[in-house]
């Protein structure tokens, strides 16, 4: 970590939460963790503001943003890196993308993490030292969805490693299409003005 950790925003929307934490000075100063099953898009953005008032901090001091990436609900996965990107694109700041199976296993180290998901599936991916090492895949296990809270903490330590490297725009995880089938209408044509 550089001598002067930054300061990160972390926030994830992926399951039955709307989550976010500040992480200042080489720690988590703030964390709020709220469940609820709807309602994180109009939650999201009045939760940030109000963990970044407690804080005495506006907008301009983050230096980073840390957001879930899935595997998890669709719709939440997609709120949340949506909301990212565009925070990042907005203040000019990297937004990094951390899995919910990264961040188990970051706790750990060299390990296999197991998450249930829904429909008696789960999602596994092994790791070496922090890293992942094989592909995230769907097992079958009759399990039922996993609707433990993030580690808030370790996805902003995560965020704080990787400061400073160069990486992609946070993407959605995702294992199998949407459920929702594509409009039977014909897409919009675009009308030449010209």
């Amino acid at each position: 970590m550089p001598p002067n950790p930054p300061v990160i925003l972390a926030f994830d929307t992926a399951a039955a939460h709307c989550a976010a934490a500040v992480f200042m000075g080489g720690v988590i100063v703030a964390e709020t963790i709220e469940p609820m099953k709807t309602g994180q898009a109009e939650r999201l953005m009045p939760l940030l503001e109000g963990l970044l008032t407690s804080q005495s901090l506006n907008w301009a001091d983050l230096d980073a943003l840390a957001v879930g990436i899935g595997p998890g609900n669709f719709t939440g996965v997609r709120l949340g890196v949506a909301a990212a990107r565009g925070l990042s694109m907005a203040l000019s700041i990297p937004a990094i993308g951390i899995s919910a199976l990264e961040m188990r296993a970051s706790a750990v180290g060299d390990c296999t993490v197991i998450l249930p998901a829904s429909r008696g599936q789960a999602y596994r991916q092994v790791f070496r030292d922090g890293h992942a090492i094989s592909p995230l895949e769907s097992v079958g296990v009759g399990a039922t969805p996993d609707e433990m809270a993030p580690n808030m903490a370790r996805m902003a330590q995560l965020a704080a490693t990787r400061f400073g490297q160069t990486h992609k725009a946070p993407a959605p995880i995702y294992l199998r299409p949407a459920d929702a089938a594509p409009g039977a209408d014909a897409p919009p044509r675009i009308l030449d003005a010209g």
